[in-house]
């Protein structure tokens, strides 16, 4: 299960930092503090590619931790970041558990934390951090989860930063017929419970994430960052493509059949060089109290 989630995860980055909401990135990187180290908390990094993407956004010395509940791919991280950082001509070295990545106007100190993100109990993760991120991870948190997470950040003053949230559309080239049903179905299994604090949040997460910071007192801003796949992106949409049919059926194994015809026509389409795939997602940023965007 590990190797496979680390495949995905190497597939969707190139994806991701193409989709994402470069303008509102560089307001928050922009508004980053001067003069001292940056404290930045990136939950639920997998193998790092939200740090990748943004630590050479971020002006002069970051102080990086980097929490997640797999073991497996924080192992990885540190490895990944030092490949990232050679193919740029940065200068990146591993100690005492940390990876350090020089470039040309930065320094990124990266520390790795196995912790159990289900409840978010520990506060301790929060402290005195000025940013507080994610990417692609508040579609699979509870309302309690997401409200928790702003009183965290508001608690310290810490801006935030959410990317690529899925918000419940995708449409597909050639279209097939069952097309709105798997997303229906799907949409309905993005709701139910990712051990992320009870039944998750899905497709609404983006809004219902919007109004908790603002209700815990932030200015928050939402811009597109969907997902264009092209042909070249086969292998990663032929991996959406058996997820999408995997939850549909889940969610209808009465319509089981009529689920594997429209998957088996939907890979034709990637195999024929023919399929282009739009999934919609949402990046947010939100400003602590006192703060104008």
């Amino acid at each position: 299960m590990t190797d496979a989630l680390s495949h995905w995860l190497r597939l969707r980055e190139p994806a991701d930092v193409a989709a994402r909401a470069e303008a509102l990135t560089r307001t928050i990187a922009d508004a980053m503090p001067a003069g001292t180290p940056v404290s930045a908390l990136d939950l639920g990094t997998g193998t790092g590619s939200n740090i990748r993407y943004l630590a050479e956004r971020i002006a002069g010395p970051q102080r990086w931790l980097a929490v997640d509940q797999s073991t497996a791919l924080l192992t990885e991280l540190p490895g990944r970041l030092s490949s990232w950082s050679a193919a740029r001509g940065y200068e990146a070295r591993t100690e005492s558990g940390r990876c350090i990545v020089r470039g040309a106007g930065f320094e990124c100190d990266v520390e790795t934390r196995r912790a159990d993100l289900g409840t978010l109990d520990d506060s301790g993760l929060f402290t005195g951090r000025h940013l507080v991120t994610a990417s692609a991870l508040l579609d699979l948190a509870s309302e309690p989860w997401l409200r928790t997470l702003a009183a965290h950040c508001r608690t310290e003053g810490s801006y935030a930063l959410f990317a690529i949230t899925y918000n419940g559309r995708f449409a597909c080239t050639p279209v097939e017929a069952e097309d709105d049903a798997v997303r229906d179905l799907m949409n309905l299994h993005q709701k139910t419970d990712k051990g992320l604090g009870g039944p998750a949040a899905g497709p609404d997460a983006g809004a219902c994430a919007e109004r908790c910071f603002a209700e815990a007192g932030y200015r928050v801003r939402r811009e597109p960052s969907d997902w264009r796949l092209e042909p070249a992106a086969g292998d990663v949409q032929r991996l959406l493509i058996e997820g999408w049919a995997d939850a549909a059926a889940a969610m209808a194994p009465d319509r089981a059949s009529t689920i594997a015809g429209w998957r088996g026509r939907r890979l034709a389409h990637v195999a024929a060089g023919r399929s282009r795939i739009v999934v919609g997602h949402d990046d947010l940023a939100a400003w602590p109290p006192g703060v104008t965007a």
